[in-house]
């Protein structure tokens, strides 16, 4: 297992190094001592995983992490235990309380182990789900079906880890996909991601008050790094 530290304090990063070298099946690609630093690595090398500090100068560990579209597991390593929620928000795998004991380092590790096993599982599967995408519908496998869904009949999408729930007019389909792989396939200026966990139909918004959007008789966060891109959506239709 491919590994980086990222900490700005040097004997953090010593500690785990060495506990890295103490458990054969991993490997050290890179010990950086900032955000930046470790943006360059994630960018040229494959990474498994990654021990990110959250108390850096410049750029924080969540906000590095929130930065990144597609993240190597992370466990947070920090001497703060109130970034707990805020971390695990983002999906990290574990939350390490510096100084960190050897065998809750080991426990960590057969987390992202875990993990990783069966990522490997579920990509070598010839029954994982698949969108197609067309001019105005997608096709979703689900239950041992594919199923065709009209973009004007779909009303939200909910991310449930590697699962999603999308919502339509008629039913709710479970799919086994990611909420991020069904971003990237549909048309943004008709479904604009605004939370970690919901994509809803632009057209299907009843209203939008503070932080919540009324959908469907549904009250749907807005997270906080959403916020911009999807308010510079509806300000571009204000203005016509």
């Amino acid at each position: 297992m491919r590994c980086i530290i990222v900490d700005d304090e040097i004997h953090a990063r010593k500690v785990l190094e060495k506990y890295i070298q103490d458990i054969p099946h991993l490997e050290l690609v890179h010990s950086c001592k900032n955000a930046l630093e470790a943006m360059d690595v994630l960018r040229n090398k494959q990474v498994d995983a990654m021990f990110l500090d959250i108390n850096m100068p410049k750029l924080t560990g969540l906000s590095f992490l929130e930065s990144l579209s597609h993240p190597p597991l992370v466990v947070i390593t920090t001497a703060y235990r109130e970034y707990a929620l805020d971390a695990f928000e983002l999906d990290v795998i574990d939350y390490l309380h510096k100084p960190i004991p050897f065998p809750r380092f080991v426990k960590a590790i057969a987390k992202v182990i875990e993990k990783l096993s069966f990522q490997d599982r579920s990509t070598n599967k010839i029954v994982e789900s698949t969108v197609s995408k067309t001019e105005n519908f997608i096709f979703v496998k689900a239950d041992k079906k594919t199923i065709k869904l009209n973009f004007e009949d779909i009303i939200y999408i909910e991310g449930l880890g590697d699962y999603i729930k999308i919502h339509t007019k008629t039913k709710t389909i479970v799919s086994k996909l990611t909420i991020k792989k069904l971003e990237d396939l549909l048309p943004t200026n008709q479904f604009p991601r605004v939370h970690k966990s919901y994509i809803v139909s632009l057209q299907l918004i009843e209203s939008i008050e503070g932080n919540q959007i009324e959908i469907d008789q549904q009250k749907i966060p807005i997270g906080q790094s959403y916020r911009q891109g999807f308010m510079e959506i509806i300000n571009s239709h204000l203005k016509k």
